[in-house]
């Protein structure tokens, strides 16, 4: 059987790939399939290299029962397009950066993150870094949503039903 990877990038690595990576693994791993499915996260910016998410997202992560605290910024590599099945941005800022230096062979894995939302229709994950509570809140909405038509693609790609 196939093993796919997806590796979901932001800007800094602090908050919303991190969240998503935290997430998704933890619904891989409910779904018996963390033998066949790789996570991973980075950012498009060397800003916080080595430092664990940001604590208001660990926060409210793991308010709604995802732990984060094991994870630590990178910075997306050029091997990371080599790597990875499916490269998911949270942006469109970052999802043009990521297009910018992915290589032409590699350019259909680089999408945007809430193309797999089942029912929320945002463009994007917004940034929650410079804003209050609600933008945590929002960011785990989007992402658990996100996650659910993710798995369900991710499923389809490795030949498992159900």
């Amino acid at each position: 059987m196939k093993t796919y990877s997806v590796l979901f990038v932001c800007m800094g690595n602090i908050c919303r790939s991190p969240t998503a990576h935290g997430i998704f693994r933890q619904k891989v791993i409910a779904h018996r399939l963390a033998d066949f499915v790789r996570v991973d996260s980075a950012g498009t910016h060397n800003y916080h290299p080595g430092n664990p998410p940001d604590t208001r997202s660990q926060t409210h992560a793991a308010a709604r029962g995802y732990d984060i605290a094991d994870l630590r910024a990178r910075q997306i590599q050029n091997t990371d397009f080599e790597d990875h099945d499916l490269i998911l941005a949270m942006d469109w800022d970052n999802l043009a950066l990521l297009q910018e230096i992915c290589p032409a062979e590699h350019q259909t894995k680089v999408r945007r993150f809430t193309e797999f939302c089942l029912q929320s229709d945002s463009p994007v994950v917004p940034d929650p870094y410079f804003g209050g509570v609600d933008g945590f809140e929002q960011v785990l909405d989007l992402v658990e949503d996100a996650s659910e038509g993710l798995l369900r693609h991710v499923k389809t790609q490795i030949g498992r039903a159900g």
